[in-house]
């Protein structure tokens, strides 16, 4: 029955980081509109806001990867980069005084690679940032992702000297020849040796990442990685589905057809790690993520305060998020900003001392009320209606799913069932009206399985 159900509903579909999805992004804001909605926000939340820093840099091209990355052992471009990271910031401090008056309460450091970047220079990137701003250390999360291939201890100790204390850590898999695949040759006993001087550190939370669905994955290599990650223990563990785009990411055609696990296949991989890590005393995190109990993911869980932004699952929500560096994108209540992608743009418009801006998108009333709603139901499982409209057209559009047993409509709300949870993004396309509105004549959106 599984494996019917995977071949119904394994169609494409958002992952559902943001509404509207990129590919929906119509109404750019203006750069006053964008410094407005960032001054608006900050002026009227009580909270902090959340910052986040893109490294485009990498040593090598990992084949599954789908992040917009650098491929280059020019280290020489570190200064450069910095120089202009630290450009946007002045640019932003002028335009938006409110950054220095609220705390951050959230910065992440993502690629790329950011330990591409030396111990030295990221320190000449993060210090005069940091140093300006409100910050509480009982109340802030400073988090970098790391190659365990590229990074060492004194990168490590330098962010954690600047207050970071979350660590995620670029795993994917343990298995020899599906690292060899996806060209990211990393012995086991490189993770283990990071992961513990990390712990020694006074790193609070280390979270590796893994991707099911590889090129010559089996449920025994699958397997050996959940097995291998569970004596490791890490605080979190993210268990993403490879996305399969080589339209838009060329360098994944160098896979063969045949060497993926399709839709039934694929999910088993899911299932036998999942079964691993829930035995190990994990719990299953909103989609794809688990951490142990204690974790404040699985803390604002239980609570309902856990959050789902462009960098995946967090414990805590923040209104504004802003992102610097090449391709990074921003967001607020009322709108989504994003940077230059190609890198040549992007110090052009420095040079020019005016913010990087490619696109955005400035959410109508609508939007606002789907954003909230695709969000609620990416985090808790369950989300109310807006009204009986809305209710008697969910009947109608998830009929196959409530027959299926995968969904329920109970008490004015949509719940997503324990069976239903791999077919989360496909409940979620309901109360996306812009693609229902006007579906793509293209491949833009990987498989929902």
């Amino acid at each position: 029955m599984i494996k019917d159900l995977l071949a119904k509903y394994d169609v494409p579909a958002p992952r559902y980081t943001s509404y509207p999805t990129v590919p929906y992004w119509e109404t750019n804001p203006t750069t006053d509109q964008w410094i407005d909605h960032l001054r608006t926000t900050l002026k009227e939340t009580a909270g902090g806001w959340s910052m986040y820093i893109h490294v485009p840099f990498c040593e090598s091209l990992c084949t599954f990867c789908g992040c917009n990355n650098i491929i280059t052992k020019d280290h020489k471009r570190e200064s450069p980069y910095i120089e202009n990271v630290l450009k946007e910031w002045e640019l932003y401090l002028d335009k938006v005084p409110e950054l220095l008056e609220k705390p951050l309460k959230h910065i992440h450091l993502g690629g790329g690679t950011p330990t591409f970047l030396s111990a030295q220079a990221l320190v000449e990137m993060l210090s005069p940032i940091l140093s300006k701003l409100k910050i509480d250390p009982a109340d802030f999360e400073g988090s970098i992702e790391v190659d365990p291939r590229r990074t060492n201890a004194q990168q490590l100790k330098a962010v954690r000297e600047l207050g970071f204390n979350r660590v995620s850590m670029g795993v994917q898999d343990f298995n020899p020849e599906v690292q060899r695949l996806v060209n990211r040759i990393q012995p086991l006993e490189i993770t283990e040796k990071l992961t513990q001087e990390a712990r020694d550190m006074g790193y609070t939370s280390v979270n590796f990442d893994l991707i099911y669905g590889l090129a010559k994955q089996t449920p025994e290599s699958i397997r050996d990685t959940a097995e291998a990650t569970v004596r490791l223990r890490p605080d979190r563990i993210a268990l993403y589905s490879f996305a399969l785009v080589p339209w838009i990411k060329p360098q994944q055609r160098l896979f063969k057809d045949e060497d993926l696990p399709k839709a039934a296949e694929k999910r088993e991989l899911y299932e036998i790690a999942r079964d691993i890590l829930l035995n190990a005393g994990y719990l299953e995190v909103g989609m794809d993520h688990f951490a142990l109990p204690e974790d404040s993911l699985c803390v604002a869980m239980k609570e309902h305060r856990l959050h789902r932004n462009f960098m995946g699952y967090t414990d805590q929500r923040t209104d504004v998020l802003l992102g610097l560096g090449v391709s990074a994108i921003s967001e607020t209540p009322f709108s989504f900003h994003q940077n230059e992608k190609v890198l040549p743009l992007y110090e052009t418009a420095l040079r020019e001392s005016r913010l990087p801006s490619l696109r955005g998108h400035v959410l109508s009333q609508e939007d606002q009320v789907r954003r909230e709603q695709i969000l609620k139901l990416m985090t808790d499982f369950e989300v109310s209606f807006i009204d009986e409209n809305q209710e008697e057209a969910a009947k109608e559009f998830l009929a196959e799913m409530l027959n299926d047993s995968l969904v329920e409509i109970k008490d004015h709300k949509l719940l997503v069932n324990e069976s239903g949870r791999p077919f989360l993004r496909n409940a979620c396309v309901f109360f996306d009206e812009r693609l229902k509105n006007k579906q793509p004549q293209t491949k833009i959106f990987s498989q929902s399985i």
